[in-house]
């Protein structure tokens, strides 16, 4: 069994469901402890923390991650108990296995490798570890990286280990994601018998027609490296449970997700202006999960293009699709962002799972892409 698998199997098998750490974080703290890190554990509310340096010299190469994985759903209908890593026909089954266990035993025994013939690279090496990626995301790595600026530590080059290929190990990396604004608006109506609609008023009637500029809204074209900005509606609900009754009260959820060309502000202003045309009134709260970031060409992107052509022999893609990754708050302090990772097909689903061969391809990248940004 490889080292990177070994480790893998370990981590899968403490059943870490977000905000829960299950003892992951000590047993990678002492593992890296072994090899020379500085181990400092943070915990916020109820979320536990890693952060682990080695080296005291920039520049600073980080890899971030998560223990904490999404629940399993019905165990029956899974192929091997979730938490019972399983090895079968080249795939390694469990929940957590390729979001993102397997990436963090691949860092782990990259970083065993490497050190082990270069314990006197340039700069430093530091993990960034959360168990609360998954959940709400507000004790976990944005607490960190609130405690890291406020003692002035900097990270220069950050791999986020998210599963970012699709059909083959390495095709796409991640290098930016779009930002996440969400919405919580109800529209007031007033509350009256269908059969007298003239003493009420249908908050959804009212509501129509702004829906469908909101919807029909072009937010603005993208650019070469993000699509065009997304409004899309994820929750609509009114009614009193009986059918002659008009409600008083609609509630929608909203998202957008918005690439570079707009702000947060932009946007609020926008709806905003859209929903005071209509003939209703309304309350409206938002809630930014993140702002867009983007790491163009240069050292990082540079690294694990060609550790990805030198071990798996492919030209890699670059992208800024999916949902939101802690990168979002490690972005913005300056520091280039990347994320890469086993394939994405089985993440949060029933019988997710990795191919074994994968963990110890990835672990001999990030290996490669620390020859290639700490060696001098």
């Amino acid at each position: 069994m490889s080292a990177t698998l070994e480790l893998a199997k370990a981590l899968i098998a403490r059943p870490s469901v977000t905000p829960e750490d299950s003892g992951c974080q000590q047993l990678l703290g002492e593992r890296l402890a072994a090899i020379g890190f500085r181990i400092e554990p943070m915990r916020f509310g109820d979320v536990d923390n890693l952060w682990a340096r080695r080296g005291d010299n920039g520049p600073l190469f980080a890899f971030a991650g998560h223990t904490d994985v999404v629940p399993t759903g019905p165990a029956d209908r899974w192929r091997f108990d979730p938490f019972t890593p399983t090895e079968h026909d080249g795939l390694l089954y469990g929940r957590g296995a390729a979001d993102m266990k397997g990436s963090i035993a691949a860092m782990v025994v990259a970083c065993e490798d490497f050190l082990a013939t270069h314990a006197e690279h340039r700069g430093s090496i530091a993990f960034l570890i959360t168990s609360d990626e998954e959940g709400p995301a507000t004790n976990g790595t944005v607490k960190v990286i609130e405690t890291l600026e406020a003692r002035n530590e900097k990270i220069d080059w950050c791999l986020v280990g998210e599963p970012s290929s699709t059909t083959r190990l390495g095709d796409v990396i991640k290098n930016g994601r779009r930002g996440s604004l969400n919405g919580e608006l109800c529209v007031i109506g007033k509350q009256g018998h269908v059969a007298y609609p003239h003493l009420a008023k249908n908050p959804l009637h009212a509501f129509a027609p702004v829906l469908n500029q909101l919807i029909d809204e072009t937010w603005d074209h993208g650019n070469v490296f993000f699509p065009p900005t997304s409004f899309q509606i994820s929750n609509l609900n009114m009614g009193t449970g009986a059918e002659n009754v008009i409600p008083g009260e609609l509630l929608a959820l909203f998202n957008l997700r918005f690439s570079t060309e707009l702000n947060a502000d932009d946007i609020r202003r926008r709806v905003t202006a859209l929903l005071d045309q209509g003939d209703f009134d309304y309350e409206l709260n938002w809630r930014l999960s993140g702002n867009p970031f983007l790491t163009p060409a240069g050292e990082l992107v540079d690294a694990a293009r060609g550790a990805i052509r030198e071990v798996v022999g492919l030209d890699t893609e670059l992208s800024t699709s999916g949902g939101t990754s802690d990168g979002r708050f490690i972005a913005p302090t300056g520091a280039q962002v990347l994320e890469l990772g086993p394939l994405n097909a089985t993440i949060h689903q029933i019988d997710e799972c990795v191919g074994i061969q994968d963990l110890d391809d990835l672990s001999a990248i990030y290996r490669k892409m620390l020859d290639t940004l700490l060696i001098a």
